[in-house]
């Protein structure tokens, strides 16, 4: 049955997802990669495509932008469509000098000073981490298709734009990337007892201040496409 935020029926959505933020990369993955691609949620914008690659159903659904967004998302697939992966895939800035421009992070963990989890359920939860399963099958798969990923923990922050010129607070909190979904993903995956991670590309740097335009963001990911792809029928 849709909810008030998906209007796909029950069985048009897949136990394995693929979250990126943007609608037009959703548009884009489900395009170039599935096979039978069908658009089964357009609603407020953000498109959910399900198809097979190579035989085995996946969804692709965007899930905006930030904290909210996700929360909503994420917590409607895990409680209302039986979702049991979520693979978020996106783009994060670089606080580290060893993370540069085009690299691939797998999240181990989120770390924000968000209110959400107060408001969700009444805990203080700063550090929240993600699957080790489904990292496990990402770093294996990575491994045997000779992609290097590097694995550490993220700040989901609330702000995308920030007078903050000094980073070292957080950066002393473990975080070696800046997003701004992850944290309310693996909320929910604790909440449901789901399995959700974060796996993204290095878009820009606060180090080097190089950064992708946006059409390179939206089309321009396709290793860490193919490797989400790859782990996550796997599951």
């Amino acid at each position: 049955m849709p909810t008030v935020h998906i209007e796909a029926q029950k069985e048009q959505i897949a136990p394995r997802v693929l979250m990126p933020g943007d609608p037009n990369r959703a548009a884009y993955i489900a395009m170039k990669y599935l096979e039978n691609p069908k658009l089964v949620n357009k609603l407020r914008g953000e498109l959910a495509y399900t198809g097979t690659y190579k035989g085995v159903p996946v969804t692709v659904f965007s899930s905006g932008m930030g904290i909210p967004s996700m929360g909503i998302y994420s917590y409607e697939l895990f409680s209302e469509y039986d979702v049991e992966n979520i693979i978020r895939i996106g783009t994060a800035g670089s606080y580290v000098a060893d993370l540069n421009v085009f690299d691939i992070l797998l999240a181990d963990s989120a770390y924000s000073k968000t209110s959400f989890d107060e408001e969700s359920g009444f805990e203080n939860i700063r550090v929240i981490n993600s699957s080790f399963d489904l990292n496990s099958t990402i770093l294996d798969t990575a491994n045997l298709k000779g992609i290097k990923v590097k694995q550490g923990r993220v700040y989901t922050s609330e702000a995308f734009y920030s007078d903050k010129k000094d980073y070292t607070d957080i950066i002393n909190e473990g975080c070696q990337a800046v997003e701004m979904e992850s944290y309310a993903l693996f909320y929910n995956a604790k909440k449901f007892k789901k399995k959700a991670t974060t796996l993204i590309t290095i878009s820009d740097s606060f180090v080097t201040h190089e950064e992708m335009d946006a059409k390179t963001r939206e089309q321009k990911l396709d290793e860490m496409i193919t490797l989400a792809l790859e782990a996550v029928i796997k599951k």
